[in-house]
């Protein structure tokens, strides 16, 4: 760590001003000081300022207007979720009576994979760029929810819409660690061995720390409506269906599908390489590597997150068009690179986000 944040942080009024700490891997940066951030960082990075995307919507918007074209509905993706869903289907009985390590290696390899497809495709049509309607949308988001197991397409809309509307604000903005997550995997913890180990835990787990979160900070977000209430006799009743055709075995490949794709995997490293801040007071990094091909282009995170009403097909177009504003901001190289950093690069914790003040507060 060659200089902190100027001024330093001072309890919850502190400001994420310009700083310089080097950063590793990951990110193609050289390493930090591990000593001195695990001293210093105690709490979050804070900041005063607006969140980058808006401002840069305007300018990028007002220099290439012809980005406007881009946002219409993608048709392909009802194709795409109908091939992985039956991709899935298909899995889960050829793996019925296989011995546990080949079964482990296809929940891993094949499953992991294409159920995490599935959650950025619920990512996708929460955004409604799927089909022209809201309902069309929604429908195909539940489709998508199938080999997922458990009902949360409806869900997670409301959710995620606070996070592109409040990025960073304290207690609105779900994707932020909790002031527990960092007490657990760092604050109480006893020396380097202790958090690096408990922070592989978390990963391990982390699919949990997702799914609970947002329900526990604001659990009464989500209404319960007709939707909900349909999202969930559709995939009950495909579970039973599947149980009574299968046996209760194929569960277990969707469920454990599930898992590994919210677990230590290649593609579940985008839950930590778009946010937590690696480079100075950068909040927001994209990822431009192989992986998208199988997440609907989420990598492209700072153009999403310019431009959330742009379906994934689109989003490397935005970059080709303004590439003065995307080329020089740090990028993440390695998804699963992100995820090793997090476990073992000391100056990489919970409290490695943006907070911003509450402003409905």
């Amino acid at each position: 760590l060659k200089r902190w944040l100027k001024g330093g942080l001072v309890g919850q009024h502190s400001v994420l001003k310009e700083a310089s700490l080097e950063r590793s891997s990951a990110m193609g940066r050289s390493a930090a000081s591990a000593a001195d951030i695990v001293t210093k960082q105690r709490d979050f990075f804070y900041s005063d300022t607006e969140e980058p995307h808006v401002l840069r919507r305007g300018e990028i918007l007002k220099k290439h207007p012809e980005i406007k074209g881009l946002m219409v509905y993608e048709w392909k993706t009802k194709y795409i979720v109908a091939g992985t869903v039956a991709l899935q289907v298909f899995m889960a009985w050829l793996t019925l009576e296989w011995r546990w390590p080949a079964f482990l290696a296809a929940l891993y390899i094949v499953g992991a994979t294409a159920n995490h497809s599935l959650f950025l495709a619920v990512h996708e049509l929460a955004h409604n760029l799927g089909a022209k309607s809201i309902a069309g949308n929604k429908l195909i988001s539940m489709m998508a929810n199938l080999p997922i197991g458990i009902p949360y397409a409806i869900n997670f809309k409301p959710y995620h819409m606070e996070h592109h509307r409040y990025q960073g604000q304290d207690g609105i903005d779900t994707d932020i660690p909790t002031k527990l997550e960092g007490w657990l995997l760092c604050d109480s913890a006893n020396g380097y061995v202790d958090r690096t180990a408990r922070k592989a835990i978390f990963m391990f787990f982390q699919i949990f720390a997702y799914a609970l979160r947002p329900m526990c900070i604001k659990p009464t977000l989500v209404p319960l409506d007709g939707w909900m209430l349909l999202n969930y006799i559709i995939q009950f009743s495909f579970d039973g269906l599947m149980v009574h055709i299968f046996g209760w075995e194929v569960l277990a490949y969707f469920l454990g599908s599930t898992f590994f794709a919210g677990s230590i995997h290649p593609t579940a490293g985008h839950f930590i390489a778009e946010h937590y801040v690696f480079e100075g007071k950068t909040e927001t990094y994209s990822y431009y590597g192989p992986l998208n091909r199988f997440a609907y282009n989420v990598g492209y995170h700072n153009e999403h997150h310019d431009f959330p009403n742009i379906a994934w097909s689109n989003l490397p177009k935005v970059k080709e068009i303004a590439p003065e504003y995307y080329d020089n901001l740090p990028q993440c190289k390695s998804w699963f690179g992100s995820l090793m950093k997090y476990i073992f690069d000391d100056s990489i914790s919970p409290y490695s986000r943006v907070k911003r003040q509450n402003k409905r507060d």
